[in-house]
């Protein structure tokens, strides 16, 4: 099992500091994701990955 999924599971079951593990476990993929779309944008676009 991943922590992200037991980390939903700890949320799901009321552990409210749960919660804030996550954030630092999926905001780094979520910014390399996003920077990867933005990447294939037309250069003039004003988007940012943040």
């Amino acid at each position: 099992m991943s922590d992200v999924t037991l980390i939903l599971q700890q949320i799901e079951s009321g552990e409210a500091e749960a919660a804030e593990r996550l954030m630092p476990l999926v905001y780094d993929e979520l910014r390399r994701l996003a920077a990867s779309k933005l990447a294939a944008e037309r250069p003039d676009h004003t988007m940012q990955a943040t």
